[in-house]
């Protein structure tokens, strides 16, 4: 063989080399990228089943301080988490110790100080758990039990971006009108052999209280974050007008995802898929009303977007609102780890896992089944839609790899 011959012969030999070992790398990479998914699925699987129990391994500490300690910039909690059900536990035991109107915001609900001085917002009840909202997905009053199993929803899909949650019974007249503010006990009364409140916030109105049954109301509990984690608001760029016959841009817009991809802080960093993200986690619980959200502070767009104040959602089990799902179907992009955490709950899990989850709540059932029913449904045009956008663009531009390192102290 002459040496010409020799030549293009080894440089075509080191190319075919060249080329398996990236291509074997990049196929060994995602494999295990994959199997930490699967082994992930199955951690998170085991764990499902929360025992509110008191006992805590870090005695030395409170349930508060320990739960500060798990918030980073990318989590509220860690994916282990042995003493969450003594924090829940606390959460739903511990005396009140003071009770004022709630934060700003267009829903009622209460500000508690639990005993350690550990600050909580509790959200009455209002409606029977069959009760179905008619109208706009965005419609009615807030619903406590969605708070509940929105929390549980975070931690199937392994997000781990929502504040605690858990259901709690209070005594209205012995544990809250005796620690109430002056501005929350203006707004108690008494309809009927129900004790009631009305409280102060935008849509607050003393002709719609919400009532105790007696003294007792039911109600959900959610941990307020960390002050040392000031949030900064956002407006959603999916958020709607809320206007008759005013349709926001991408609601007419094909390209508007386009326009957001260039824009801060959407044009780089793990903002955009935690949009995706969202849209997925408020598409299954019916929640169209996210029109703002919240990051920490001075982030750059590197934090979380928190999944705050799901209350709006499990209202009509036969509603399924697609434009939900906006961001994922315009932009047409997903974490990986989210595709793969979709497909392990299809066939039923979903329902079961969720159910499962809430099962240790106070309050249990925390669902009718007819919503446990509809998130199966829904996780299906979820699967469907992506499916759609991989036969347009393909699985590498449409599946993205985004994985990040949490450290917890």
């Amino acid at each position: 063989m002459k040496l010409k011959q020799r030549v293009v012969l080894l440089a075509i030999l080191l190319v075919i080399f060249i080329f398996t070992k990236v291509f074997l790398i990049d196929n060994l990479d995602t494999s295990a990228a994959n199997r930490e998914d699967q082994r992930a699925f199955h951690r998170m699987m085991a764990s499902l089943h929360i025992e509110l129990d008191p006992r805590l391994d870090h005695t030395l500490q409170s349930p508060w301080e320990i739960a500060a300690q798990w918030v980073v910039p990318r989590e509220v909690y860690p994916e282990e988490t042995p003493e969450l059900g003594a924090v829940m536990h606390a959460m739903t035991t511990k005396k009140i110790i003071k009770a004022d109107v709630g934060y700003k915001g267009t829903q009622l609900k209460a500000l508690l100080i639990l005993e350690g001085g550990q600050k909580v917002v509790f959200k009455p009840k209002r409606y029977a758990r069959d009760y179905v909202v008619e109208g706009e997905p965005y419609a009615g009053y807030d619903r406590h039990n969605a708070e509940v199993a929105a929390f549980h929803l975070d931690r199937i899909l392994g997000f781990r971006r929502a504040p605690l949650v858990v259901g709690r019974f209070v005594n209205l007249r012995t544990e809250i009108k005796p620690v109430a503010t002056e501005q929350l006990l203006g707004t108690f009364m008494t309809v009927g052999n129900n004790t009631c409140f009305y409280g102060k916030c935008y849509y607050c109105r003393e002709t719609e209280p919400a009532c105790a049954d007696g003294d007792i109301m039911e109600g959900s509990v959610t941990l307020w974050l960390p002050d040392v984690w000031p949030l900064q608001k956002h407006r959603h760029p999916w958020g709607r007008t809320y206007r008759e016959g005013k349709l926001a841009r991408w609601e007419y817009d094909e390209s508007y995802c386009d326009a957001v991809k260039k824009t801060s802080p959407y044009d780089s960093g793990p903002r955009l898929l935690d949009i995706i993200d969202t849209a997925i986690f408020d598409y299954l619980i019916g929640n169209a009303d996210r029109h703002h959200y919240e990051s920490f502070q001075d982030d750059e767009g590197a934090s979380m977007l928190i999944l705050l104040d799901n209350a709006k959602s499990f209202g009509n089990p036969a509603l399924d609102e697609r434009s939900i799902l906006a961001p994922l179907y315009q932009c047409c992009i997903i974490r990986v780890s989210t595709w793969n955490r979709l497909n392990y709950l299809k066939n039923g899990v979903l329902k079961s896992a969720l159910k499962t989850a809430m099962s240790h709540d106070p309050i249990s059932p925390v669902l009718s089944d007819p919503h446990l029913d509809a998130l199966d449904q829904r996780l299906l045009s979820i699967l469907a839609t992506v499916k759609q956008c991989t036969d347009q663009f393909g699985a590498d531009v449409v599946l993205v790899e985004d994985r990040m390192t949490l450290s917890h102290l």
